[in-house]
C-alpha cells in the first residue's frame, strides 16, 4: 500500500485527536499491516519500558522507519483549511489539489474524506506544518515544493487574498524557511535552477563568494533535494521528479564554476 493508502487509517485519527490524532491514526494502519500494531499498542501505554521517549509524529514514524504517513496527512490538512480560510472551499481548489499531489486514483476517495473532514475549520493548521517541518526539515527543497503548491491552490480561483496570504505566511515560519524561498514560492522570484545562463544564480551566490561557500551551498543544495532522499521518504513522485531537475542543474552549475575557478 503507497503512502496515500496510509491516509485511511489516519482519517479515524484525525476525527479523534486533531493533528497528532492523525499521524496515530496513520502509524496505527501501518502498524497492522505490518504486524507491528502490539509493539504500537506498548509505546502508547508506556510498555516499552521507562527509558522510552515519548510518542510524537517523528518518534512514531521512527518507529517504522518511513515518514511517509506525516507528509500525506499533513498536505492534505494544509490544502483543506488554506482553501477553508476564506470561506468556502470550491471544486477548483480541490482540483488544483489533485494536480500538485497527484492522488492515485484507488485512493480518491479516502483522500477526499480526510479533505472534508481537515476543511471543517481553517483552525489548528500550524500544527501540521509544524510535523511536516520537523519531520523533512533536512530537505528544506521539499518544504518550498509545498509551499509553492499552497500557494497554486490559493491562487486556483482567485489571486492571494489578504486571509491566504496570512495563513501561508505562517506556513513559511512553520517551515523554517528565508525570505528568498517565500519569494520564489509565490512567484516573485525565479527558481534557483531558472538562469541556466549564471551558474552562481543557480547556486543562489553571486561571482564574489568564496570558494568554500560554493562548495558549501553546492552541498547543501544536493543534501536537500537529492531525489534519492526524497524517495525513500514517501514525498510523491512528481515532487521527486522537481527535485531531479534540480539536481541536475545544480550539479551543472558546480561543474561549470570548478572549471572557471580550477577547483
Amino acid at each position: 500500500m503507497g503512502y496515500w493508502g496510509k491516509v485511511i487509517g489516519g482519517m479515524a485519527g484525525l476525527a479523534m485527536g486533531g493533528p497528532l490524532g492523525a499521524v496515530v491514526g496513520a502509524a496505527i494502519g501501518h502498524a497492522a499491516d505490518v504486524g507491528m500494531l502490539g509493539d504500537l499498542r506498548r509505546q502508547m501505554t508506556g510498555g516499552l519500558g521507562r527509558d522510552a521517549s515519548p510518542l510524537g509524529p517523528a518518534r512514531i514514524a521512527a518507529l517504522f522507519g518511513r515518514r511517509e504517513e506525516v507528509f500525506a496527512i499533513s498536505v492534505v490538512a494544509l490544502a483543506a483549511k488554506l482553501a477553508k480560510c476564506d470561506g468556502a472551499v470550491n471544486r477548483v481548489e480541490i482540483e488544483a489539489f489533485k494536480r500538485h499531489f497527484r492522488v492515485p486514483p484507488e485512493s480518491v476517495h479516502q483522500v477526499g474524506r480526510l479533505f472534508d473532514q481537515a476543511r471543517e475549520s481553517a483552525s489548528g493548521f500550524e500544527a501540521f506544518a509544524e510535523q511536516l517541518a520537523e519531520t523533512f526539515g533536512d530537505n528544506r527543497g521539499t518544504l518550498e515544493d509545498v509551499l509553492t503548491a499552497l500557494f497554486a491552490i490559493a491562487r486556483a480561483d482567485a489571486p492571494v487574498n489578504t486571509r491566504e496570504e496570512a495563513f501561508l505566511a505562517r506556513v513559511h515560519r512553520a517551515f523554517g524557511l528565508d525570505r528568498l524561498a517565500w519569494d520564489r514560492a509565490r512567484g516573485a522570484a525565479p527558481p534557483p535552477a531558472a538562469d541556466l545562463g549564471d551558474p552562481y544564480a543557480v547556486l543562489g551566490l553571486t561571482p564574489v563568494a568564496s570558494d568554500a561557500e560554493v562548495r558549501t551551498v553546492w552541498r547543501k543544495l544536493m543534501r536537500e533535494n537529492h531525489p534519492d532522499s526524497l524517495a525513500a521518504r514517501g514525498v510523491p513522485e512528481a515532487f521527486i521528479a522537481k527535485a531531479t531537475e534540480k539536481v541536475a542543474r545544480i550539479n551543472a552549475a558546480w561543474d561549470r564554476i570548478k572549471r572557471e575557478r580550477g577547483l
